[in-house]
This record gives C-alpha cells, sequence and structure tokens, in this order.
C-alpha cells in the first residue's frame, strides 16, 4: 500500500510516488521490500530484517534512518508483540509488515485532517496512535492497587498476591517500551540527516514529553506494588503471630492442667487422694481455677 501525504493520507499507486513532490508512506511485506527497495533510493548501511526483531529501536544510515517497533499487546503482556519494521529519508517512510499491524494503526490515524500535513506529523500521530489508552490503562492499575490496599486493610481472606505480581510484571514490560519509544523519538529529534524540518521537531519534543510523563507513572505504580506486596506480607506475618500468640495461650493454660492429669494418671496403688470424697470436685476446681487465672492474665498482658 501507497499513501501520498497531504491533508488526510490519499492512497496512491507506487508510479504515483516517483511523480509527486509530496511525501509518501508506504506498507511493504518483507517480500515486496526485497524487490523493491533499491527503487526507494535509501543510503541503507544497517538492514531491517524481521527474524531480528528483538525491540523497539531506531539505527541512523549514512542517508536514511532504519528500525524495528516491537509492540506489547496492552490487553495481554504475555501474547506475541506486535513486529515490525521501518525505513525512512527526507522523501517518505517505508513500513515493512507481513502481518498488517501497520495498515490498522495507518487506518486508525489516516481520517485525522492536518492543516500543516507533513512526515513529521505523521510520525507523531502514528507514534502517538501507539500509546493513545496508556494512560488510562496506568490509571485502572492504580485504581486496582487502591482496591488491593483497602482489602488488606479490611482482612480480606480471598485476596492474593498473584495479581499484585501480574501488575508488576505488566508496568515492568511497559517501562521497558517506554525507554525503547523514547530512544526512537530522541533518534528522530536530533535530526542527524537533516530529514526533518527544524519547526516541526517540536512534535517529537511534544511526544517525549508524553512519554517522560507515562514512564514516570508506570514507576511510579511499579513502587505502589513493591508497597502493595510488603503491605500483604505483613498481613500474612500478623495473622500468623496471631495464630501463634492464640497457640501459646492455650499450651501455656492447658500445661498446669496436662500436669494434673498425668500426675493422677499414674497407676500407683498407694495414693491416698483417690479414698478422699472431696477429691474430685477439689481437683476440677483447682483446674478451673488455673484455667480462669490463666484466661484473666493473658487479658491483662493484652495478649487475648
Amino acid at each position: 500500500m501507497y499513501y501520498i501525504i497531504k491533508d488526510n493520507l490519499e492512497k496512491t499507486e507506487k508510479a504515483s510516488i516517483a511523480n509527486s513532490n509530496k511525501q509518501f508512506v508506504a506498507v511493504l511485506s518483507y517480500g515486496q521490500w526485497e524487490d523493491e527497495k533499491d527503487s526507494f533510493d535509501m543510503g541503507i548501511d544497517m538492514e531491517p530484517l524481521a527474524g531480528e526483531i528483538l525491540s523497539s529501536e531506531a539505527r541512523v544510515n549514512y542517508d536514511s534512518i532504519t528500525g524495528t517497533f516491537s509492540i506489547p499487546d496492552r490487553s495481554d503482556f504475555e501474547k506475541e508483540y506486535i513486529k515490525f519494521a521501518f525505513a525512512l529519508d527526507e522523501k517518505g517512510i517505508v513500513f515493512i509488515d507481513d502481518y498488517g499491524h501497520v495498515e490498522v494503526i495507518i487506518t486508525k490515524i489516516s481520517s485525522k485532517k492536518q492543516r500543516r500535513p507533513s512526515l513529521e506529523r505523521f510520525l507523531y500521530d502514528f507514534l502517538n496512535y501507539i500509546i493513545k489508552d496508556d494512560l488510562k490503562l496506568l490509571k485502572s492499575y492504580e485504581l486496582e492497587l487502591d482496591n488491593m490496599e483497602i482489602a488488606i486493610l479490611n482482612e480480606d481472606s480471598a485476596l492474593t498476591s498473584e495479581r499484585v505480581y501480574e501488575i508488576r510484571s505488566d508496568i515492568r514490560d511497559l517501562r521497558n517500551h517506554y525507554e525503547e519509544l523514547i530512544d526512537i523519538a530522541q533518534v528522530f529529534e536530533a535530526n542527524e540527516n537533516k530529514f526533518f524540518l527544524q519547526d516541526n521537531l517540536r512534535y517529537f519534543n511534544i511526544y517525549l514529553n508524553r512519554l517522560d510523563r507515562l514512564y514516570e507513572t508506570a514507576s511510579s505504580i511499579r513502587d505502589y506494588t513493591m508497597q502493595i506486596r510488603d503491605l500483604y506480607k505483613m498481613h500474612l506475618d500478623i495473622k500468623q503471630n496471631n495464630i501463634i500468640t492464640i497457640l501459646t495461650i492455650v499450651t501455656t493454660i492447658f500445661m498446669p492442667l496436662t500436669l494434673i492429669v498425668g500426675w493422677y494418671g499414674m497407676n500407683f496403688k498407694y495414693m491416698p487422694e483417690l479414698e478422699y470424697a472431696w477429691a474430685y470436685p477439689t481437683v476440677f476446681l483447682v483446674s478451673l481455677m488455673i484455667l480462669v487465672v490463666g484466661i484473666l492474665y493473658f487479658k491483662r498482658k493484652k495478649w487475648l
């Protein structure tokens, strides 16, 4: 697919690109790129290859900028990342994508009418689309963590730490992704090959500022997940300590009673207490007194 950058992105044929003084956007498969790359006349030193996409990055060539995108799926960070490559110069940008990911993004942003259309503005809209709902996503994570904190303080027995670790993992992936996008935007803003108009570099600056805010928010939420994890661990420790305390109290109270039971359970022939009429009531009352005194003692010490 080929587009001319006008007020809106306008679909065209490849032949029209050569005859136009407008900047272009092209979306090719890797096979098409291999067949047609020479016709774009870009000075490429480092070829964007499909099998080598491990991250989002941009590299400055002799007379072009090449790079790759590796974009996590915001609905499920465990899914395969969206991956494609690109090459650009002052005439336009070529996306190299076998799976139609770029076409989806272009379809979403192509309807926007621009007062001053340019390659820089297109790149800004394209990059901005990648992170368009991220602030809302981060806020939803923050709200979920707030609810977890309230649940912990209310001693919700159904709460587990599993979700906290999932959120922390998602935030880690997002922070890494933002760092990579920041690197790409900085390469564009540096404008080493003078492909972009000086006045239009502000688009990349605006984008970098937004990425910085998202990165800081993600870092804050990552710290929050650690606080929630520590709070949850402390809550478990307190519950375990309470259980141990109760077991200690029960053991301490019933230890003398166990001694009495063991003592009078011995099978000696001459135990005069066994002949007394009041022996059983006396032992019962002594045991009851030990029980009451033990409970009152621990209540006074605020263990109960």
